[in-house]
C-alpha cells in the first residue's frame, strides 16, 4: 500500500493548547492546482490511498471537488482527518461520503466536555464533535477517533474508550503530544511515558473487552509488553507527505519515532519498532526504556546530540 498524505493548509477553526501550528503558519496553504497535480503524479507512481488533513481540512471551500477528483483518478481509499465539527450537520457528512470519502478520522482530544473545550479553546464545540461522531456512525461509516495522550487528560483514557464505545465508535488511535514548532516550550503538555503507560494499558484492557480496536502510534513496543500488538507504525508502508512547506517521506518526519537508544540493542522488538521521537528524548531522556530493559540510562534530557537517529527495519 502507498499513501499520499496531503496537508491542505494549517488554518483551523480551533486553537488547541498543545497544537504545533502557530499563528504565522495558519496563513500557509496548498493551492488547489498543486493538490490536483500531486494526486495525478501519485496515481501514476502507484499510490492507491490519499489522505486530506491540516490544520482543519473541512474549512477548505475546495474539499468536495478534491475528494471527487481523488475518486475520479482511482484512489481506492480516501481518508479525511478532521476535528469533526462540520459533521454535526449530518448533510455535510453525507455529502463527503457521497463524494468519495471512505475513511473518517475525528480528533476527539478527550471525552469530557469541560476538558475538551479548555483544550480546544472554543466554547460550544464539544456537542458538535460528539454529534458529528454519532452522525458518522449512523451513516454507516466506521470512524476512527484520534485521542491525544496529553498530561491533563491521559488519566481518564479508559473512560474515553468506554465513551466512544457508547457512541458506537469501534476504532481509536492514541497520539502522543509533540514538543515541536509552536508547542516547543509547552513542557507541561507532554507526560513522561512512565505516567502514560498505566492508563494506556488499562485502556487497552477495556478496549479488548468491549471490542474496540485501539492502536498506539508513538509508544515503544517494548513498553507495551504483552499488548505490543496494539502498536502501529504509520510509516511502515510507503507514505509521502505533501505540505504547504515541503514534501517528504513520513519516516523522515519529526513527528515519527526515529531514534534507537542503546537499550534498544538486542531487543526482540527492534526490527518492528522505530524507537523514540527526538522531542521526547530531548525532554525526558531514555531512562524509561533503559529501565524496561534492565540497563542504565545513556541519554540525559536535553542531550539528544549524543546519539544519532537510526532506522527500524520495515
Amino acid at each position: 500500500m502507498a499513501l499520499l498524505d496531503v496537508i491542505l493548509g494549517y488554518d483551523c477553526n480551533l486553537a488547541c493548547t498543545y497544537c504545533t501550528i502557530g499563528p504565522a503558519m495558519r496563513a500557509r496553504a496548498l493551492p488547489t492546482e498543486r493538490v490536483v497535480r500531486a494526486m495525478r503524479e501519485a496515481r501514476a507512481r502507484g499510490f492507491d490511498e490519499v489522505s486530506f488533513t491540516g490544520g482543519e481540512p473541512t474549512i477548505r471551500a475546495d474539499l468536495l471537488p478534491l475528494v471527487r477528483f481523488a475518486r475520479h483518478v482511482g484512489f481506492s481509499r480516501i481518508k479525511l482527518q478532521s476535528n469533526g465539527l462540520l459533521y454535526a450537520t449530518r448533510a455535510n457528512a453525507a455529502r463527503l461520503l457521497e463524494a468519495g470519502v471512505t475513511a473518517f478520522h475525528v480528533s476527539i482530544h478527550t471525552h469530557e466536555e469541560a476538558a475538551y473545550e479548555r483544550m480546544v479553546r472554543r466554547e460550544g464545540t464539544f456537542a458538535r464533535m460528539r454529534d458529528g461522531l454519532a452522525n458518522l456512525v449512523e451513516l454507516g461509516t466506521e470512524p476512527v477517533a484520534d485521542v491525544i495522550l496529553e498530561a491533563g487528560t491521559v488519566a481518564r483514557l479508559p473512560d474515553a474508550i468506554r465513551w466512544l464505545h457508547g457512541l458506537g465508535v469501534r476504532h481509536a488511535d492514541l497520539w502522543s503530544v509533540s514538543l515541536t514548532d509552536a508547542n516547543r516550550d509547552n513542557f507541561a503538555s507532554m507526560p513522561p511515558i512512565s505516567d502514560v503507560m498505566p492508563h494506556v494499558l488499562a485502556a487497552l484492557e477495556v478496549a479488548d473487552a468491549l471490542g474496540v480496536r485501539v492502536r498506539t502510534l508513538h509508544l515503544p513496543r517494548c513498553l507495551l509488553g504483552a499488548r505490543a500488538g496494539h502498536a502501529h507504525d504509520p510509516a511502515a508502508d510507503r507514505v509521502r507527505v505533501l505540505s504547504p512547506d515541503d514534501e517528504f517521506d513520513l519516516e523522515d518526519s519529526k513527528l515519527t519515532p526515529q531514534v534507537h537508544v542503546p537499550a534498544c540493542d538486542g531487543c526482540p522488538e527492534r526490527g518492528r519498532c522505530r524507537g523514540l521521537r527526538p522531542d521526547y528524548l530531548e525532554r525526558f531522556g531514555d531512562a524509561e526504556v533503559a529501565r524496561a530493559r534492565g540497563q542504565a540510562p545513556a541519554i540525559a534530557p536535553s542531550r539528544l546530540a549524543v546519539i544519532a537517529p537510526s532506522r527500524a527495519a520495515s
